[in-house]
């Protein structure tokens, strides 16, 4: 099988890359999901377990609401999303944007999700060619796309995202497709300790938070992907981007009032690092030595 997909990948570069963005187009379709009914499923589950431990009477009982049912529908008019109208990228151009029931307009970040999923795809792909290390590459890159989005929003990383993805990670590796085994354990245990003593540190100056916990988790994950070795490189890049993505919307007039979650910023520079990490390492090794 193995030496089939390299003939087909040597043999067809272009159509695999093609074949991974429509792959990410679609997977990026369903992220939009996750993305919007995560938070809703997380919200009911608290105000259950909140009601268990108060011992008062639960909230009335819900209509099923998951990653399956219901059916997608307008917000505004509730007219149900049909198949044709689900197309990655397709069906927002056909639309012109606009739900066909009542016209409202719908937001430009679903095609971009989907679109940069698809990007995204394509770099995983090209970068680790038809090999189980793309396919959980892949998989770590559809997890960081969702758990940003659903941090910027709601300033929370889901456990539901983090800790599969942190087992997984370390499953993988037992096997070394991405990093060794013992590199990979070492690499979730510091990713954890080294945002949570940050944490700490700061409250003990300051008395304030200055992150949340799902940030330790999911520098814990990258920590079981891609290896203790990488952490330096992902907390640089990650407060370099926050540093300048931060400070532009600053500038660009938001409140400092409004905390800026970080979990995106580590997504960001932990797929970098994914696919860029070690070429990045050896040029600051090697400019370092001068």
């Amino acid at each position: 099988m193995a030496q089939f997909l390299a003939a087909l990948q040597a043999e067809f570069p272009l159509l695999v890359l093609f074949f991974a963005l429509c792959l990410g187009l679609v997977v990026g379709s369903f992220l939009n999901v996750v993305i919007y009914r995560v938070p809703i499923m997380m919200q009911r589950g608290w105000q259950e377990q909140a009601s268990e431990i108060l011992g008062v009477e639960p909230p009335e009982e819900k209509p099923r609401f998951d990653l399956i049912f219901p059916d997608s529908r307008c917000p505004t008019c509730g007219h149900e999303i049909e198949p044709w109208e689900n197309i990655p990228l397709l069906s927002y151009a056909f639309l012109k944007g606009r739900c066909s029931g009542c016209g409202t307009r719908i937001s430009l970040r679903y095609p971009l999700v989907e679109l940069l999923t698809g990007i995204l795809t394509i770099a995983v792909v090209a970068h680790f060619d038809l090999t189980l290390a793309a396919l959980f590459g892949c998989l770590l890159t559809f997890a960081l796309i969702s758990a940003s989005f659903i941090d910027y929003d709601h300033q929370l990383i889901p456990d539901d995202i983090t800790l599969p993805l942190l087992w997984i990670g370390l499953i993988v590796n037992y096997f070394g497709i991405i990093a060794d085994f013992e590199d990979a354990f070492w690499g979730a245990v510091a990713g954890y300790l080294v945002l949570w003593s940050v944490y700490q540190l700061f409250k003990l100056i300051t008395g304030k938070e200055g992150m949340g916990f799902g940030d330790f988790k999911l520098l814990a994950m990258l920590g079981a992907w891609l290896g203790w070795q990488y952490l330096p490189l992902v907390i640089v890049l990650s407060s370099f981007t926050g540093a300048v993505v931060g400070g532009t919307l600053i500038a660009l007039g938001r409140d400092r009032a409004n905390p800026i979650p970080f979990g995106p910023y580590l997504a960001i520079a932990g797929f970098i690092t994914l696919i860029w990490g070690e070429p990045i390492t050896r040029a600051y090794l090697k400019f370092a030595a001068f």
